[in-house]
């Protein structure tokens, strides 16, 4: 069993890992001599046509049959296309990323006032979003309010794929950290300094805390509403939509409004619930900008 798993990890760090990384750089230098426009018109042409015959819409259709009971098999199949059409868009305009300028035609900001307030508070702030539109477009965040950003993300297992992505996102304005217990800990020391930090927030986290999204209970992350509580700081939610093309909005809504009582646990279940809330209302105006191939809900 040892020999068999040395084997494997061997072949993945000196064939697989490789290969996929070889495949991701060809790809990524693609898209990148092309014009946004045009690479994400074919980025999302290629997912379109073989996303929905792929093994992952079956993941995608459950989730949507039991988010959206009331739609039809045809209005169901339409979401996972369109979908599909989405990721592809957005991976396709992944090069283009660092060019993306705050105000422009191309990303229209709204609400910014709503962020900026957090600027003149002498306090730490949050800000949440999730994987809607092109989701790699909220590293804006710390540019449309001029101030250094913080995020966790989840770091790719394939290293060469991780390389990439660490490439595009040398613009973002402040610091990105790798998910995990090292990550949190210099999150939270960053918050305790008086700093800002965005998360993605509709993933499942199966240690986390079972809150309603469309009607079940789904486990949720509950880091959110504990850094909030712990370090006083308003929580902002950020809405990031694809337009047409390769054109978005980026949203920023009034604070949550968060009273704290001395049942600490009740008040995280409180806020993740309206945390989870603004997310699903946001998916249902359009559900085809989500990426329903999260393992979102129990079985």
């Amino acid at each position: 069993m040892a020999e068999r798993s040395a084997f494997y990890k061997a072949r993945q760090k000196y064939v697989s890992h490789p290969l996929q990384g070889l495949g991701a750089y060809l790809l990524f230098g693609f898209f990148k001599v092309m014009p946004i426009d045009l690479a994400s018109a074919i980025g999302g042409r290629l997912l379109r046509a073989i996303g929905p015959k792929l093994g992952q819409s079956k993941k995608a259709r459950n989730n949507l049959v039991k988010a959206f009971p009331e739609k039809s098999a045809e209005e169901i199949e339409a979401i996972i296309t369109d979908m599909w059409e989405n990721l592809g868009r957005s991976a396709a305009e992944i090069p283009h990323l660092p060019t993306l300028d705050c105000g422009s035609p191309r990303l229209e900001i709204v609400g910014l006032e709503n962020g900026m307030a957090t600027r003149e508070d002498n306090k730490p702030g949050l800000f949440f979003t999730g994987h809607m539109g092109n989701w790699e477009v909220s590293t804006k965040i710390g540019d449309a309010l001029d101030m250094e950003m913080m995020t966790i993300y989840r770091a790719p297992d394939n290293p060469w794929v991780d390389k990439l992505f660490k490439s595009v996102r040398k613009g973002f304005r402040g610091e990105l950290v790798p998910k995990g217990a090292k990550g949190a800990r210099k999150f939270a020391a960053f918050l305790k300094k008086g700093g800002h930090a965005a998360l993605l927030v509709d993933q499942k986290l199966n240690n986390g805390i079972a809150v309603p999204f469309f009607g079940r209970d789904a486990m949720t992350a509950p880091a959110l509403a504990q850094f909030a509580l712990k370090y006083d700081c308003p929580v902002i939610p950020v809405r990031v939509e694809r337009l047409s093309g390769a054109n978005f909005r980026m949203t920023f809504y009034p604070a949550l409004t968060i009273i704290p009582t001395e049942d600490r646990e009740a008040d995280v279940l409180r806020i993740m619930t309206e945390v989870n809330a603004i997310m699903e209302g946001w998916i249902r105006e359009r559900p085809a900008q989500w990426l329903w191939l999260h393992k979102r809900w129990p079985n």
